[in-house]
């Protein structure tokens, strides 16, 4: 039985990539934990970038690039993982892209983002870890999100798809994150 739902988005261009792999297994938890999941895969998508149009206060942006299927099934769910690659220290500009869209039709309707349960992860071959993830919190902070902790920050490195796997205190690190996320859709239902 479902205690609740979480959305994950995977910001790779790789649908086998390291960051599937890696929000593949945060899923997998989640699941174990009772919550159901969708994964869906941004790449496969092409994402504009937000306008500032304003046109957004009736919950739906105005480009229409598919977006806005996504921030419906976010809507509905009880949680919001993002996973992203980093390549040149940050995150990949389609995934920044479609948060400041969401965050913005958030903001701008029904506030759909607040009290939502998540956080984000970074995957990376050596470095830029630590700033994808400052940049990404920002997201959840301003939109009134709840994330939760772990043993260590959401971090794993590889760079072939599989190395991530590896990466044995990365990989314990997003499970038991997915774990806390379960836990506190479970207290907050």
């Amino acid at each position: 039985m479902s205690t609740g739902s979480v959305v994950l988005l995977c910001g790779s261009p790789r649908p086998g990539g390291n960051t599937a792999q890696v929000l593949g297994e945060c899923a997998k938890v989640l699941e174990r934990e009772g919550i159901e999941t969708e994964t869906i895969l941004l790449g496969e998508k092409h994402i504009l970038s937000c306008t500032a149009c304003g046109l957004c206060t009736e919950g739906e942006c105005a480009l229409d690039d598919g977006l806005n299927e996504i921030i419906e099934k976010i809507r509905e769910a009880d949680g919001f993982i993002v996973g992203t690659p980093v390549y040149f220290g940050t995150a990949r500009g389609d995934v920044t892209a479609a948060l400041q869209r969401i965050g913005m039709v958030s903001m701008a309707s029904d506030s759909f983002l607040s009290r939502k349960v998540g956080g984000p992860i970074a995957v990376a071959r050596r470095g830029g870890h630590t700033a994808t993830l400052q940049e990404l919190l920002m997201f959840y902070l301003i939109n009134d999100m709840i994330v939760p902790g772990s043993t260590y920050w959401n971090m794993v490195f590889g760079r072939t798809p599989g190395e991530a796997l590896g990466d044995e205190e990365g990989m314990r690190t997003v499970r038991r994150f997915a774990e806390n996320v379960a836990f506190l859709i479970r207290k907050l239902r």
